[in-house]
């Protein structure tokens, strides 16, 4: 199953990642949540009342296929509304794998915007405004109510097999080590070991062939592709 990201779709995220898995034997799911029907850009509601959406798909899924457990893959927010899930609606049971890209889960900085606005006291007026427009935006920010509550008792949960792949040029899940998890069963990938020329930000991940082979290798470990290294240049 795929999670887009906020002011994302089932579509934008998906459009290369969905055909590559099917190509490789998945059956592949994926979904709008977090925004009226008629937008184009979902992914805004808040991140709780978007784990109801997921923990629904979820159950037509399995429902639908017969299977025990799902994989789910995640871009952005898509990393941080499963973990909710995982967490707070018992969704560890109906979860084999969880594999992130670029995921929010410490939050972001917004390269470093966010401390800025902070020190000229505005970072409450935008955090306002954000609740309003998109508050999942504001929920993911470094330092927010909802990540302390997400985080407190540890990154993760038994029984779920974790895997986070991160840029060092995410532009907006920065530092992009806060992307990472703690805890037993967590694979963490910076994009850039072994391959210092992909300069990919955050948008490109669910794009470019680096990212996405590691993405084939987080759910089959026993069967691993060769990953490739390509020049990516860095769009922001």
């Amino acid at each position: 199953m795929l999670v887009h990201g906020t002011l994302a779709n089932e579509r934008l995220n998906g459009d290369v990642l969905s055909p590559l898995l099917h190509n490789n034997g998945y059956c592949v799911f994926t979904f709008n949540y977090g925004g009226p029907e008629l937008f184009v850009n979902k992914g805004v509601w808040s991140i709780q009342g978007s784990t109801d959406t997921l923990r629904t798909f979820v159950d037509q899924v399995l429902t639908a296929t017969g299977a025990d457990q799902v994989d789910l893959v995640g871009h952005s927010q898509g990393g941080m509304v499963p973990r909710y899930y995982l967490k707070y609606l018992s969704g560890a049971a109906k979860v084999h794998t969880l594999v992130g890209l670029g995921p929010t889960n410490h939050g972001g900085t917004v390269s470093g915007f966010t401390p800025l606005l902070d020190y000229l006291h505005l970072l409450g007026a935008v955090s306002d405004v954000d609740s309003i427009v998109c508050d999942a935006c504001s929920q993911q920010l470094a330092g927010s109510d909802f990540l302390a509550d997400l985080n407190a008792g540890g990154d993760t949960v038994p029984g779920v097999h974790y895997t986070v792949i991160a840029s060092k040029y995410d532009e907006l899940a920065s530092p992009y080590t806060n992307d990472f998890l703690s805890g037993p069963d967590v694979t963490n990938i910076t994009l850039q070991d072994g391959c210092a020329i992909d300069l990919s930000g955050h948008v490109e991940l669910v794009f470019r062939p680096r990212a996405l082979t590691l993405v084939l290798n987080a759910l089959d470990p026993a069967h691993p592709k060769p990953v490739p290294c390509l020049y990516v240049p860095f769009t922001g």
